[in-house]
């Protein structure tokens, strides 16, 4: 699917309209495609602390060009401020001091990323600088335009090493929709990262289990985990049998077809993986779906229905898969939530509710976890599907344009940041629930 009115706004009549009436007017994002460099132009680097001395050379092993210094003239892809040393509220001058005077040498869709140190670590005035980077990375997220990006990386002590899969993604292409997140790195952990050797296909060897892989976002997750490098297992109901064997057919992938919701479907899962497979590293929980009604409308079949799909199946797969340990070390758990789940939205509480329930089933586990497990999610906004193709116009229209990106984002971008969480790289990152929205002006 394509997003119509984008297309519209560069042509000769849209731009005219757009300039006169004061349309959004949303830039067409950059995209990672197969073979791209992470980085194309040079990353300026800033500031004071913990990685002052390690970020260059941190960028030189994914291949990135990077400065320490501003230069006349030159246009920036990309900036990365080391806050970690702010230790007073007055120091936080120093961030508009290196700010300001690049944000007009920003190439088209930039990424900016400020690295800061968890306050939960600090205390007194140090927390108190540490968390005002949430403030400002959140509004300069809805200042940058151009397509630009801006996160904040809370990186706890003694990660800093673990740093490289997170600002590979931040900084690339593939976080395209990913806008005003607060990443943290280390504060779940009780390994560090493994070492990536080839950071176009970091997944080589591993074994990925995909639900509700068929079609849409599903089946974009399963073909972006086979680019990089991973063996799919796709999992569907039977009804998408067709669709699902075609898609696994195409990357060389193993398929499943079973109800999740049933009571014995965590052991028949648990069965196929460790007999045909060894185990598995990546188990994604994307099936879901949706009922919508008022909750005066709503009947308790319905509800639960969600409930069952959405948050308890994925659970107890979890549970059996962990529990069998079927789950090789430094295994990965995605589990999909939905900005629904963070702001609600009028007519969805059985699937605001799951998808609540998504975020406290990774805080569940994020302590719990051995072994270099992590668990994550993301939270979707508004993605261009065949599903919300079928949304009225009207209601398309400002799901589509209510972020800092005046645009929805496509399955593609979700897959991308389940594929950083999924990363031999990414063992520092845990806990984290991460919105692909475009900076959606709702939630927190």
């Amino acid at each position: 699917m394509s997003d119509k009115y984008l297309t519209f706004t560069k042509s000769a009549i849209g731009r005219l309209l757009v300039k006169n009436l004061g349309l959004p007017e949303p830039v067409a994002l950059e995209r990672y495609a197969d073979g791209d460099p992470l980085v194309t132009g040079t990353v300026l680097l800033g500031g004071r602390g913990r990685l002052a001395e390690s970020l260059a050379g941190i960028l030189g092993t994914l291949g990135v060009e990077t400065a320490d210094g501003r230069t006349d003239g030159t246009r920036y892809k990309g900036l990365v401020f080391d806050a970690t040393g702010l230790t007073s509220v007055d120091q936080l001058v120093e961030l508009q001091e290196f700010f300001t005077p690049v944000m007009r040498s920003l190439e088209t869709c930039p990424r900016v990323v400020v690295i800061g140190t968890p306050p939960s670590q600090v205390e007194g005035p140090e927390r108190i600088a540490q968390r005002a980077l949430e403030g400002f990375t959140r509004s300069v997220g809805k200042e940058i335009g151009r397509g630009g990006t801006v996160q904040l990386v809370y990186v706890a002590a003694g990660y800093e090493s673990s740093l490289a899969s997170t600002l590979a993604f931040l900084l690339s292409p593939k976080s395209a929709y990913v806008s005003g997140q607060v990443v943290r790195v280390g504060t779940h952990a009780e390994e560090k990262a493994a070492t990536v050797t080839d950071w176009t296909r970091p997944l080589a060897g591993k074994v990925a289990l995909v639900t509700g892989a068929g079609r849409g976002i599903g089946e974009s997750i399963a073909r972006t985990l086979h680019r990089d490098g991973a063996t799919v297992v796709g999992l569907d109901v039977p009804q998408a049998a067709s669709e699902l064997t075609k898609v696994m057919g195409e990357i060389d992938g193993d398929w499943l077809t079973l109800d999740i919701t049933a009571p014995d479907a965590p052991q028949r899962i648990a069965r196929h993986l460790a007999e045909k497979h060894g185990g598995v590293d990546i188990v994604v929980h994307n099936a879901g779906v949706t009922l919508d009604k008022k909750l005066a409308n709503q009947s308790p079949d319905r509800f639960g229905k969600v409930i069952s799909i959405n948050v308890d199946a994925p659970q107890r797969i979890t549970a059996e898969l962990l529990a069998q340990k079927v789950v090789n070390p430094n295994g990965r758990i995605v589990g999909v939530s939905s900005i629904a789940g963070i702001a609600g939205n009028l007519g969805q509480t059985s699937y605001a509710a799951s998808k609540a329930g998504v975020i406290g089933f990774v805080d569940s586990l994020s302590d719990e976890l051995t072994d270099g497990i992590t668990i994550n999610a993301v939270a979707p906004g508004f993605i261009i599907t065949q599903m919300t193709a079928a949304v009225p116009f009207a209601t398309r229209e400002v799901g589509q344009r209510l972020n800092a990106m005046s645009q929805g984002g496509l399955p593609i971008d979700v897959a991308e940041t389940i594929a950083w969480f999924a990363s031999p790289g990414s063992t520092a990152v845990n806990g984290n629930v991460v919105r692909v929205c475009g900076q959606m002006m709702l939630g927190a």
